[in-house]
């Protein structure tokens, strides 16, 4: 450069820090996205070892509490209108797929009630969530 000279200007995008940002909030998405569950807290009953549970795309979870209350996602419904309200969460989904979550203290019959009503609802192949034996020795 010489004196009396204009500096000339360097048109460049600075990336790193674009970079740092967008990989902070995948981290934080990541460690939140266990935390936002739908519906009431549920005890799960634990298994010796339950299979893939699968993904949660066009999945309808119906909750179980420990007082027998039937929960659609993270609404509370009335068990005599349980199957209207089941046919309205599905909206348009194609393929819809049922899954129960029954706290561990329930009885057999109340699991077996809601999913005949599953049943009646026109919804057939209900699943079953459950915790594997080996996530309470991990701390959970």
């Amino acid at each position: 450069m010489r004196l009396g000279e204009g500096a000339k200007m360097q048109a460049s995008i600075n990336v790193t820090p674009l970079v740092d940002v967008v990989l902070v909030l995948l981290i934080i998405f990541m460690v939140m996205a266990p935390q936002m569950r739908k519906g009431p807290e549920v005890h799960l009953p634990k298994t010796e070892k339950p299979t893939q549970q699968g993904d949660e795309r066009g999945r309808i979870l119906v909750s179980i509490d420990q007082t027998g209350g039937l929960w659609i996602n993270d609404k509370q419904v009335a068990p005599e209108n349980f199957g209207q309200e089941l046919r309205t969460a599905v909206g348009i989904e194609t393929d819809p797929k049922v899954v129960i979550r029954g706290d561990a203290k329930l009885n057999f019959r109340q699991v077996r009630e809601a999913m005949n009503a599953i049943e009646q609802a026109g919804f057939h192949g209900v699943g079953l969530i459950a915790k594997g034996r080996s996530t309470e020795a991990q701390g959970e």
